[in-house]
């Protein structure tokens, strides 16, 4: 069998423990061992273990996992913590940082009362008991680790959303995460991540474009963006040079404004082309919209001017198209420049066609 020990922190070393431990591991296979982090370094060196304990290089514990996990039929993470709590945690960060799922086992403060031994991977467990009962220390199961730390790493925020009646819709940050199904409205949050409207009912697309936001910080708005019925002042837009200004947007909560200067504009999301369009048509400037059929009503009426075109595809799918977009026209880049944009439009078309043959399109 061979065996990769990871060392980390002075006092495994300082203890003695890491010594013991890896003569141990030798009645199992070939043992190698490499410090993990920095702080051990001097303590090995001082216990005279440079030969035993490769110190050559600066490496974070996972990075060292990784080193051993192709070359390793198990890994072992030896510490010391200040506590079991503690030791635990770290096992577990260090486990879940790794790029490959490894087979390590952990053991944790061996010459305390509350010593322990994890498997990290369930099925290493007939070998930790093995392990565990050499060194006199008792089996923690991996699974409760995890259930309690997620626990308590999860911190839940509320927020109530004032003024709000039935059925309109909750943007945050300018984007619709929501709509209110009641007066009595109260945004959840768990680690940044909506995860409940109490009195209102959850649109989990929004959510997932909103990503992890600090739910005290926010913008909060509900009803319609504006509600006034208005006839919009549209601004004369003068052609200069040869060339055409094509932007990229997907995300309403974006300074639409500073795309009015722009020749055309890709929107992606039926909220972000509604809102888009409308603000875009007061300065002359059309878009190609991507959308779904997903939409919310977050404006009265909206405008677009009429050289837009609209392409609604399958539920779903406009997110996929407008990436795929994004990297292939605009080479994942803002704002791109074309000679012709009939030619742009049909660039967009092809790509479309190349992934679906379920669109409709929708011309002024």
């Amino acid at each position: 069998m061979k065996i990769g020990v990871v060392v980390h922190g002075p006092y495994i070393v300082d203890s003695g423990y890491a010594k013991k431990i890896l003569n141990l591991l030798q009645d199992y296979g070939d043992v190698k061992a490499r410090l993990g982090g920095t702080m051990g370094r001097t303590a090995v060196y001082d216990a005279g273990l440079e030969d035993k304990i490769d110190i050559s290089q600066k490496l974070f514990p996972s990075e060292s996992i990784e080193k051993f996990v192709h070359n390793c039929d198990v890994i072992f993470l030896i510490n010391y913590g200040k506590s079991s709590v503690t030791g635990h945690a770290f096992g577990f960060k260090v486990w879940s940082r790794c790029e490959n799922v490894p087979p390590l086992i952990q053991i944790e403060r061996p010459g305390e009362v509350d010593g322990s031994v994890i498997a990290w991977d369930s099925s290493l467990s007939e070998f930790a008991n093995q392990i565990a009962e050499r060194l006199c220390l008792k089996v923690v199961d991996a699974e409760e680790i995890k259930n309690e730390l997620v626990k308590s790493e999860v911190t839940q925020t509320r927020r109530k959303v004032a003024g709000v009646s039935p059925n309109e819709n909750i943007f945050v940050n300018g984007l619709v995460i929501g709509k209110s199904t009641s007066c009595d409205v109260t945004l959840v949050a768990e680690d940044g991540i909506i995860t409940e409207i109490i009195g209102g009912a959850l649109k989990k697309h929004g959510v997932e474009k909103l990503g992890r936001v600090d739910l005290t910080k926010v913008v909060i708005k509900t009803g319609l963006l504006r509600r006034s019925k208005v006839t919009p002042r549209v601004a004369e837009k003068p052609k200069t040079g040869d060339k055409f200004n094509v932007a990229f947007l997907n995300h309403a909560a974006e300074d639409i404004y500073k795309l009015k200067d722009a020749d055309i504009v890709v929107t992606v999301g039926d909220d972000t082309t509604l809102v888009a369009g409308d603000i875009l048509y007061r300065f002359g400037v059309p878009i190609i919209g991507i959308t779904d059929g997903d939409i919310d009503k977050v404006v009265e009426k909206g405008f677009k001017n009429s050289k837009s075109l609209i392409i609604e595809l399958e539920s779903g799918h406009d997110d996929i198209i407008g990436q795929k977009i994004f990297r292939e026209l605009f080479n994942e880049e803002e704002i791109i420049e074309t000679e012709n944009i009939e030619s742009f439009k049909n660039e967009i078309l092809q790509i479309i066609n190349n992934n679906t043959t379920c669109f409709k399109i929708k011309e002024n």
